[in-house]
């Protein structure tokens, strides 16, 4: 299992949200590509970037920030969400040397893009979900939908979607521990893998995710727990791939 960074970007600063309100942020520095380095040192495998501005205008905003980071890791899996609404972004994205995008409310609103995204850009596209007790949000979680996340992440399993990552809002940023429970059961009944989001706080949460990563867990995003000191990277990564070889029987 991986546990990945989050670089979330608003005004060309790199903050943090809680449970998604943009006039609720915490500013952690102005270089997003020295803070990439930052994560990139304690041996992170993979980045997980948000433009939180271009989930709200629905296009990017904070791109160049987005590029840079890509073009000073090319060898490092990054995954970007937030305004990816139209295959022209995805084209940019990937180009710049992006791995993976995430298509969060266009999944909802327009399911039938992400088949064709998925077509166009096979193995590169990620839907993101992020549910309020179960129910979708969309807009940068300003609406939330009558849809429920394994309901729709059914409806992706066969269109060759990498992933799903799972995040619960009301536990976002709030430090208060991951729905272990919740994202299981998006693994199960969704059948695509899943990298869970939102409360990710320390060891524990992750120690609890490892423990059930043979039943679709890829990964962990976690944002202001290794910010605020409260989950080491380097560590939990150790404390993932110790388990991963135990469950495996490598150990």
């Amino acid at each position: 299992m991986l546990v990945i960074p989050a670089i979330d970007l608003k005004d060309g600063q790199c903050v943090r949200l809680k449970q998604g309100r943009m006039d609720d942020a915490t500013s952690y520095g102005d270089d997003p590509v020295a803070m990439a380095a930052r994560w990139v040192e304690t041996g992170a495998r993979r980045l997980h970037l948000v433009d939180l501005n271009g989930a709200f205008a629905g296009q990017p905003v904070n791109g160049e920030a987005v590029t840079a980071i890509a073009r000073a890791y090319p060898d490092l899996p990054i995954q970007i969400g937030g305004g990816i609404r139209s295959a022209h972004t995805i084209e940019h994205y990937l180009a710049a040397g992006v791995s993976y995008v995430i298509i969060g409310t266009q999944a909802v609103k327009q399911p039938a893009f992400v088949s064709e995204m998925c077509r166009l850009f096979a193995g590169h596209v990620i839907v993101g979900l992020d549910a309020r007790d179960g129910y979708v949000a969309t807009d940068g979680w300003a609406e939330v939908s009558t849809l429920k996340a394994t309901d729709l992440a059914k409806r992706f399993a066969d269109d060759g979607v990498s992933s799903i990552v799972y995040t619960d809002i009301a536990r976002d940023g709030m430090m208060q521990g991951v729905n272990i429970e919740a994202t299981v059961e998006l693994a199960r009944e969704g059948g695509l893998p899943v990298i869970a989001s939102g409360g990710v706080t320390d060891l524990d949460d992750i120690r609890g995710l490892a423990r059930v990563a043979d039943q679709g867990i890829l990964g962990a995003i976690t944002g202001r727990a290794i910010y605020e000191g409260s989950l080491d990277v380097t560590e939990a990564q150790r404390l993932c791939d110790e388990l991963g070889d135990t469950s495996s029987g490598r150990n």
